[in-house]
């Protein structure tokens, strides 16, 4: 059942405040998405205007407000089965799904007009594409289909830095598919880390995440093959140039952290019924995850507007 049909068991209350509407577009991936769209613009050898570029990156603010709203509409089913979740504002009863619904119509034209006008057509498109991948290629297919859903979904959350780009230079060159990579690659190990302790809600509400369908053990070793994959390709920014002696030293250590709790979650019992108290590893590696693709762009963010880029890279 979609969000389309759902109705609410929550009893009337009054109009839906500004408020509910902010957690409609799900502020805490938002920053995340405009964060790394903000660094693919900086890093980019072309300089906006900074109201050109303000404009652009609000774009992608809004962009991300509307796909989270389309998919906080489409899920409302499912949300209302999760203790994580239930709160939400179309499940808890605070926006009617067809207002969450226009919403995040309305929001998407605006975004992708915006930044067709401040930045460049491509960057638009691709706006557009990455508003419609998330609510309706991950949302209304892939989540409840695939337990490759956070895999394949995880491309929406990785086009925000080449959207960055694109807006600068109106092109999408290697440096820019590299920082797309490295979040694709970062999304599964990070996410399935979340999965192992909220496995059972997701079993509740049918959705085939890894855990319901494979298991924890065949997660824990699924999050461990994706960081032993991550970790070396976040290198490969300091072999084009993108990424400095800074960024090559954050790589390093924050590599060999996001290794470490890969390997303490794979020897360990996370999501095992039997053993709660391994959770506490699965809980760490997600924190550690945050920490590490922030950290990653945050020095690639610092290495520019300081300047502070000292390139590895002879001729670079």
């Amino acid at each position: 059942m979609s969000d389309a049909t759902f109705v609410s068991t929550s009893p009337a209350a009054a109009p839906a405040s500004a408020m509910d509407y902010v957690r409609l577009m799900k502020p805490r991936v938002m920053s995340l998405v405009v964060f790394t769209a903000f660094v693919g613009l900086v890093a980019a050898p072309v300089a906006m205007s900074p109201f050109a570029a303000a404009c652009a990156v609000l774009a992608v603010a809004l962009g991300s407000g509307a796909a989270g709203a389309l998919n906080m509409w489409y899920d409302a089913d499912i949300d209302a089965k999760m203790a994580r979740t239930v709160t939400r504002p179309v499940p808890a009863g605070l926006v009617r799904p067809d207002e969450a619904l226009s919403f995040g119509l309305i929001m998407s034209a605006i975004s992708v007009t915006l930044m067709a006008l401040a930045a460049t057509p491509l960057a638009a498109a691709l706006l557009a594409f990455s508003i419609f991948f998330y609510a309706v290629v991950y949302t209304m297919w892939l989540k409840r289909s695939t337990a490759q859903n956070i895999v394949i979904g995880g491309a929406a959350g990785a086009f925000p830095p080449v959207i960055g780009w694109a807006a600068a230079t109106g092109d999408m060159p290697v440096d820019a598919w590299l920082m797309f990579g490295l979040i694709f690659l970062w999304t599964p190990p990070h996410f399935w880390a979340l999965s192992l302790w909220t496995s059972k809600e997701y079993a509740r509400a049918g959705v085939p995440m890894l855990p319901v369908t494979h298991g924890a053990t065949e997660t824990r070793r699924q999050i461990l093959i994706y960081t032993l994959v991550v970790t070396p390709f976040a290198l490969l920014p300091v072999a084009t140039g993108l990424g400095g002696a800074i960024y090559a030293v954050v790589a390093v250590l924050g590599g060999a952290a996001f290794i470490y709790n890969a390997l303490r979650v794979y020897f360990s019992r996370a999501g095992d019924a039997d053993a709660p108290k391994d959770l506490g590893r699965a809980k760490a590696m997600f924190g550690v995850s945050i920490v590490y693709l922030f950290a990653l762009f945050a020095a690639l963010l610092v290495e520019r507007v300081l300047p502070l880029h000292f390139s590895l890279v002879g001729g670079a």
